[in-house]
């Protein structure tokens, strides 16, 4: 596509205006885990948790998504490339406007959390729900791993495609081994150590 005849318009306020009114920084916390790590699950409760101490905020959901913005793409390697780079996008958008944009997708190539990270700039966070593959089989609350194991999901993430763990994420939650509670709580303690609010923004 040519981009020659694009121009950018300005906003009229500026990223400070943005921070006065919400009372705290625009940012992105990119979960990243395996299907049925707790991604969903914790994402949710940080939102519900944010909200009642005085943060704006909005939790982009893989499932959610794909049934809206990103209906069109199917789960090849190049598919899920793209998914993640409107996802990213699209976030980037939510951190500039000033809000908290928590994602919730497996997103299982570094490359494609990184182009995320661009995309968004100092204002993302990695974060790792790091349940292994075993832990999160055997949970499977949507019967995924099995139908995957039966060969009627392809390219399924941890079976029959790759799934890249973070390297160096600002964040690692346990949820093999710890309690979706435990998880929240320290989420929530990083959240409000990286991105404080100002007192008079609490409720």
């Amino acid at each position: 596509m040519n981009n020659d005849n694009l121009t950018s318009v300005p906003h009229a306020l500026t990223s400070s205006d943005r921070q006065i009114h919400y009372g705290h920084r625009g940012a992105v916390l990119w979960l990243t885990g395996l299907s049925a790590s707790g991604k969903s699950t914790l994402s949710m409760a940080l939102e519900l948790a944010l909200t009642r101490l005085g943060y704006s905020c909005y939790v982009l959901d893989g499932d959610n998504v794909r049934k809206g913005l990103n209906n069109n793409l199917g789960f090849s390697a190049q598919d899920r490339t793209e998914n993640i780079r409107r996802v990213g996008e699209a976030a980037a958008l939510f951190a500039d406007a000033g809000l908290i944009c928590i994602t919730a997708f497996i997103s299982p190539y570094r490359t494609d959390r990184a182009n995320a990270r661009h995309s968004v700039g100092q204002a993302f966070h990695e974060i790792h729900v790091a349940a292994d593959l075993a832990n999160c089989e055997a949970r499977d609350p949507k019967g995924l791993y099995k139908k995957a194991r039966s060969g009627e999901l392809p390219d399924f993430t941890g079976v029959s495609a790759p799934y890249e763990a973070p390297e160096h994420p600002q964040l690692r939650l346990d949820t093999g081994n710890e309690s979706i509670a435990t998880s929240l709580q320290t989420l929530l303690d990083y959240v409000v150590s990286h991105i404080p609010i100002s007192e008079g923004s609490r409720h």
